[in-house]
C-alpha cells in the first residue's frame, strides 16, 4: 500500500463516516453508541481547518481514504487553547499497514508551528496497537480513568496519554 496524507476535504466525509461508524458499531474505541449520519459529520467537519491547531488529515491509498486523524480542542475554556486532543482511525480492513503512523507523522509535523504546549490522547483499554502507536510518537501514559464508559453491556477503562509540543 502506498499511503499519502493530505488535509481532509468535504468529499472525504462519506468514507470518513464509514470508517468511524465501523468503530461505533463494533469497537469500544469510541464511546459513541449510534452511528453518525453524514449530516452530523458535516457539522463536525466544519470545526477543522487546514491551518491552526484544529486539523483533520486523511490517509489515501490511491484515491481511497484509508484513515483519518484529528487534533481537536482539549476542553472548551480559553486557558486550554494550548492543548489538543488527537485521535486516529484506520480502515479496519487495513490495520497494521502504517496508516496511523503516516497520519500522526504528518499531523505532528503540521502542528509544530502552532502555539501548542500539549497533545492528549484517550485510549479505551485494552488496545495494545494504539498504545504502541502513541508511545512511538512520544506520548507517555499519565493515568487511567477506570470504568468511565459503558458500551456493549460492560464498563471500559480509558488510559490518558500526553505528548509535549512546541
Amino acid at each position: 500500500m502506498d499511503i499519502t496524507v493530505r488535509a481532509a476535504a468535504v468529499g472525504d466525509l462519506p468514507r470518513i463516516t464509514d470508517i468511524y461508524n465501523h468503530y461505533v458499531v463494533h469497537s469500544p474505541a469510541t464511546f459513541d453508541i449510534e452511528p453518525a449520519t453524514l449530516a452530523e459529520r458535516r457539522e463536525w467537519f466544519s470545526h477543522y481547518s487546514t491551518s491552526g491547531p484544529h486539523r483533520m488529515l486523511v490517509a489515501l491509498d490511491g484515491e481511497t481514504v484509508r484513515g483519518f486523524a484529528t487534533s481537536s480542542p482539549f476542553r472548551a475554556r480559553a486557558a486550554y487553547s494550548v492543548s489538543v486532543e488527537t485521535s486516529v482511525y484506520a480502515d479496519p480492513d487495513h490495520l497494521g499497514q502504517g496508516i496511523g503512523s503516516a497520519l500522526y507523522a504528518r499531523l505532528f509535523e503540521e502542528l509544530a508551528g502552532e502555539d501548542l504546549h500539549r497533545a492528549f490522547g484517550g485510549i479505551t483499554l485494552p488496545n495494545d496497537p494504539s498504545v504502541a502507536l502513541h508511545e512511538r510518537f512520544g506520548f507517555t501514559k499519565i493515568g487511567v480513568y477506570t470504568e468511565v464508559g459503558r458500551k456493549f453491556g460492560r464498563y471500559w477503562d480509558v488510559a490518558w496519554f500526553e505528548k509535549p509540543l512546541g
